[in-house]
């Protein structure tokens, strides 16, 4: 008998399916619309998906050759053209994603959503506060759209099971963290005492982060120890660095192998077909539909 706490299913609107999420209408021009923009399986979708990846990456380019004055005094006008034209073209895409779905309200408070939307404020803006138009670089968030067009589910899994280890090890993570905060602190108040202002080690919070950087091995070099002694807390530090780089990697592989290890049935829900289910689940998770029973 499994013991392990079993989940809830998951309510519509955390769905990761965007039928389920914001609901597909049942037919008409809405429902056309809506598999070409959200139903990347379909030849259309994927042409759409790869014209909008396109548009995006040109859109980034645009604001970042805008950044550029010697460019943007000589091709000013173009420029904002261009700028302009992606504008429009991704306020029609929004106003699109929102008409074509059921639940438009819930469209527009995902993180997708609320991305888009980034992605044309500045622009309208702009006209009213200059400088603001630098804000559009939001749009490269978009092209996390791309996981969804190449259909690495893989790494999606791979990128859930990741996002659990973190949660599953935060205590340990945060009892090390705890230690490396305190080990910095003393170390760095022991160089204050050691070094003292003469060396440039003028107070406590100068002094410690002074530790943070030679910890971390990053050696600015804006502070340098000069006693022999203060070096030599100094080479301790930074072979501390290394065994500190080691201990949450540590920590979250083994989670991680946890993760990977958890006993799956062949299970498959009646409703959507997943399979995949943790040996105690009661709710399909993709869909929330009851499973059938465990056979044997």
């Amino acid at each position: 008998m499994n013991d392990r706490p079993v989940k809830a299913p998951a309510p519509p609107e955390r769905s990761a399916d965007p039928q389920q999420r914001y609901g597909k209408p049942d037919g008409g021009w809405r429902a056309s619309l809506y598999e070409i923009i959200f139903e990347s399986d379909t030849r259309k979708g994927q042409v759409f998906d790869l014209v909008l990846i396109g548009a995006i990456l040109l859109s980034v380019v645009v604001v970042v050759l805008t950044s550029i004055a010697p460019f943007a005094r000589d091709h000013g006008d173009w420029l904002m053209a261009g700028e302009w034209v992606f504008t429009v073209l991704f306020t029609i895409e929004y106003i699109g994603r929102l008409l074509c779905v059921k639940r438009p309200d819930r469209y527009a408070r995902s993180f997708f959503g609320i991305i888009d939307l980034l992605s044309v404020l500045p622009s309208y803006v702009s006209l009213f506060i200059p400088g603001s138009h630098v804000l559009l670089d939001v749009r490269i968030l978009r092209l996390l759209r791309i996981f969804r067009i190449l259909k690495l589910t893989l790494y999606i899994q791979e990128y859930s099971m990741l996002g659990e280890a973190l949660l599953a090890s935060r205590r340990k993570i945060l009892v090390f963290v705890s230690f490396v905060c305190l080990v910095v602190f003393l170390l760095g108040t022991v160089m204050y005492v050691v070094e003292g202002p003469g060396n440039g080690f003028t107070s406590i919070p100068t002094s410690v982060y002074w530790a943070i950087s030679a910890m971390t091995t990053v050696g600015f070099g804006d502070l340098v120890p000069k006693t022999d002694l203060g070096r030599a807390i100094a080479s301790v530090m930074m072979l501390l660095g290394w065994g500190i780089l080691a201990v949450p990697t540590g920590i979250i592989s083994s989670e991680i192998t946890h993760q990977r290890g958890r006993t799956l049935t062949g299970r498959v829900c009646t409703r959507c077909g997943a399979t995949g289910h943790e040996a105690g689940a009661r709710f399909c998770n993709s869909c929330g539909e009851v499973l059938p029973a465990a056979q044997g």
